[in-house]
């Protein structure tokens, strides 16, 4: 159990009661939210680009999902969860831009330290050192292009092919239109193949 989960037992042992229903449900819940941490975890450091903030995202998305929708049926889970954490993304730029503009008013210019969302991990693969350069650029650019994407489409495209969400999922978790998911994710499609050209594969 990492910081996510240790974090929302402590939270979830607080708000549930200890009938055999009740612990069902939970160890649901909990069976629900390790599977998807990591998935998530990635998509809010590519959001925000700070892990520690990425982190607080998620376990806050984790504690709302079990306060509030944790009597749902678990296939709503999903795209519930991924509203939440989307949402907060939003607020957590909304609030960076009322920052940004504070300390501008007062002189202060704000500074944005250099982020590297590749982790350092041995390669089980056994590539050889370029290989595993060639793979980590790669994946560098991927991430840029995607974080340089407008909001919408960037929430559309990660939901889509990171979570592997369907439209349907896609539409409840971003709270648009299937229509809107389709569009979102079709310019971000033709956004990214045109930043990183050969590299991109749909």
């Amino acid at each position: 159990m990492n910081a996510c989960t240790a974090g929302f037992a402590v939270s979830w042992a607080g708000e549930q009661s200890t009938g055999t229903r009740a612990l069902r449900r939970e160890q649901q819940l909990n069976r629900f939210l390790a599977d998807v941490e990591r998935r998530a975890l990635r998509i809010a450091e590519i959001a925000v680009r700070d892990r520690d903030d990425a982190l607080d995202l998620v376990q806050d998305a984790m504690i709302r999902l079990a306060r509030r929708y944790a009597d749902r049926d678990a296939a709503e889970w999903p795209p519930l969860f991924y509203r939440i954490l989307q949402n907060g993304v939003r607020d957590w730029h909304r609030r960076r831009a009322v920052r940004n503009r504070v300390m501008v008013w007062f002189g202060r210019a704000s500074r944005d330290d250099g982020y590297d969302a590749v982790a350092a991990a041995p390669d089980p693969f056994g590539r050889t050192p370029d290989e595993e350069l060639a793979n980590r650029e790669a994946m560098d650019g991927l991430e840029r292009a995607v974080h340089a994407l407008p909001g919408r489409q960037r929430e559309a495209f990660m939901l889509r092919t990171f979570e592997g969400l369907d439209v349907a999922g896609t539409a409840a978790a971003m709270g648009c239109s299937e229509g809107s998911v389709k569009t979102h994710y079709s310019r971000a499609v033709h956004s990214l193949r045109e930043a990183l050209g050969d590299h991109y594969e749909e």
